[in-house]
């Protein structure tokens, strides 16, 4: 059977596609995915959020609107389901990206935002249900941490160096997006369709804890499930089992989901071919 590279009318219908590839791709050990749903978040919570996200996706490169507000208007957008946070990661990464597929040129970008994008994505915090830890140097819920922001003239680049150690998202946008062009080249190498995805997931999940994982159950775990991925990656350990374990668990690597999700996106830009 021969295939044709897709063509995209637009880097919406681009993105839209590569969320729906990270969230139906199975075996994805402890996520949601076709076979398995967790009590509060289904899988037709993330394909609303994907379907919903259109109007303000197609915003991303003929708004005008800054990173931040942009960022806002997505989480807003989306925040119509009642499955709690879906794809707020994702879009932090996706906004950027959008605008350029060169990471170094979407580092120049993320590191030119601004006081206003900053606020902006406090606001667009306060909708989801995004977990933070007691360290995080602003707590969303506190209705004073917009007054802080603009007292200190914080950037969102400044949130985000505030936020590194305990966010692997923040850190791709300090760093320059390392992980993310790193799912990329996994999927261009492991192959086409749902398989080359699980293969880059498994990877990418067995080279730094999930941060995600961390703030929920604690660094302990997030290690084990890192070294529970390099087992199956080795053969000592199947994925079918580390991903029961997960679920069982109640174990999500979010994080690694959302830096997959910005991975198809820019391999979907080349040409990679998704169907199988």
């Amino acid at each position: 059977m021969s295939f044709q590279k897709t063509k995209f009318q637009t880097k919406a219908e681009q993105a839209q596609l590569a969320m729906v590839l990270e969230v139906t791709a199975y075996p994805k050990p402890g996520n949601v995915d076709r076979c398995h749903d967790y009590e509060g978040t289904k899988l037709e919570h993330f394909l609303a959020s994907i379907i919903f996200a259109r109007p303000a996706l197609d915003e991303v490169l003929y708004s005008g609107y800054s990173i931040g507000e942009q960022l806002y208007r997505l989480v807003k957008t989306t925040h119509r389901h009642n499955g709690g946070n879906t794809h707020f990661g994702a879009f932090l990464l996706l906004v950027p990206l959008m605008r350029t597929s060169d990471l170094k040129e979407a580092y120049y970008l993320v590191r030119n935002t601004t006081v206003k994008d900053a606020v902006f994505f406090y606001k667009a915090f306060g909708l989801t249900e995004v977990r933070i830890l007691p360290s995080d140097s602003i707590d969303v819920n506190d209705p004073g941490a917009v007054e802080a922001i603009e007292r200190e003239g914080l950037t969102l680049f400044d949130i985000m160096q505030h936020s590194k150690e305990n966010d692997m998202i923040a850190r791709e946008w300090v760093n320059g997006f390392p992980l993310t062009g790193r799912a990329r080249d996994l999927i261009l190498s492991s192959g086409t369709g749902r398989c080359a995805i699980t293969s880059a997931f498994i990877s990418l999940l067995a080279l730094e804890p999930d941060t995600f994982i961390q703030k929920k159950h604690g660094k302990d775990t997030a290690y084990e499930v890192l070294k529970k991925a390099n087992e199956v990656i080795k053969g000592v350990y199947s994925i079918e089992d580390f991903d029961e374990w997960c679920i069982c668990k109640h174990i999500n690597p979010g994080s690694t989901a959302d830096l997959i999700i910005a991975g198809i996106y820019l391999a979907l830009g080349e040409g990679w071919n998704w169907e199988f």
